[in-house]
């Protein structure tokens, strides 16, 4: 059950309006790093949690996010409350109100469809979608993903701080920023509070593959480091043996009952090429400046 408190988590001062930066501000409303989306996904994780700590922590954080769904919403509604008035009023002349929509980028977009309103759509304008809860229900990979989530969401506020110089929004948007460093903390903890918790799942992985690091792109560039040396890891960057490690030939076989088998020399007989034919082709025939070589017409 859900209780809304008409107080904001953080006071919203907006200097002045600004359509074009508000366009921008969408990205952290209905983007794929937004606030809806990290709602959405500790809660529906929180929903599927078995541990009861976990579950907890995973129904709180996706609270807060919710209220920082409204802040980041309302900062977005004030930088579009002048545009909403003038356009609601026909307030402007029509050039000038197409070039007051317009300054910015794709504020018109969110004038025009939305009113001004705050929508769940990116600053692109592409609706939110639930493809971007990535959630799997195994709580090491949804960890490890929602601290993947928590650091772009925090890059995200980074890079809106950077386009304003509004000390208002520049002060909320920092409280949401350090927010997702400290939901980043509780994550980490939640994850490292599984002894062990990697390697995901139960299935354990194949030893003489576990500690194979295979160099496959070669040339000037290539570089080593923890990540493919060291006693941990077994280099091979010999291009024999990339191949068909198992020990195998390194084909491709399946066992089909004989009707089946029959069935597919049929088919490959068929459909067969002949290696020894040259045919002239469409392409050919309607070769102009630029196809190419081409086959030429039995004269």
């Amino acid at each position: 059950m859900f209780m809304h408190n008409k107080k904001l988590m953080y006071t919203v001062q907006v200097a002045e309006p600004n359509p074009g930066l508000a366009t921008l501000m969408l990205e952290q409303f209905g983007g794929p790093q937004g606030e809806l989306a990290a709602a959405m996904r500790y809660f529906t994780q929180a929903l599927g949690e078995e541990d009861a700590g976990r579950k907890d922590m995973l129904l709180d954080i996706a609270t807060e996010e919710l209220s920082h769904l409204e802040v980041i919403g309302s900062i977005v509604a004030m930088l579009n409350r002048g545009a909403k008035g003038k356009l609601a009023e026909a307030a402007l002349e029509e050039a000038d109100m197409y070039m007051s929509l317009n300054e910015g980028g794709e504020s018109h977009t969110t004038s025009i469809l939305y009113g001004g309103a705050p929508a769940l759509v990116n600053s692109a304008g592409v609706p939110w979608t639930a493809a971007y809860i990535d959630s799997i229900g195994d709580p090491v990979c949804d960890l490890r993903s929602n601290i993947a989530a928590e650091s772009r969401a925090k890059i995200v506020y980074e890079r809106l701080i950077n386009v304003t110089d509004d000390a208002g929004i520049k002060d909320a948007l920092t409280f949401l920023m350090t927010r997702e460093v400290a939901h980043q903390k509780s994550f980490e903890k939640a994850l490292y509070s599984i002894e062990p918790n990697f390697p995901p799942g139960k299935i354990p992985g194949h030893p003489a593959h576990a500690d194979t690091y295979y160099s496959l792109s070669q040339g000037e560039g290539e570089a080593r480091g923890p990540w493919n040396e060291g006693e941990q890891w077994d280099y091979v960057d010999d291009r024999e043996a990339q191949a068909a490690v198992d020990g195998g030939d390194g084909t491709a076989s399946v066992k089909l009952p004989k009707a089946e088998a029959d069935a597919v020399k049929d088919f490959a007989a068929r459909t067969a090429s002949d290696a020894e034919a040259n045919p002239v082709t469409g392409a050919d025939l309607g070769a102009g400046p630029g196809a190419g070589k081409t086959t030429a017409l039995d004269e």
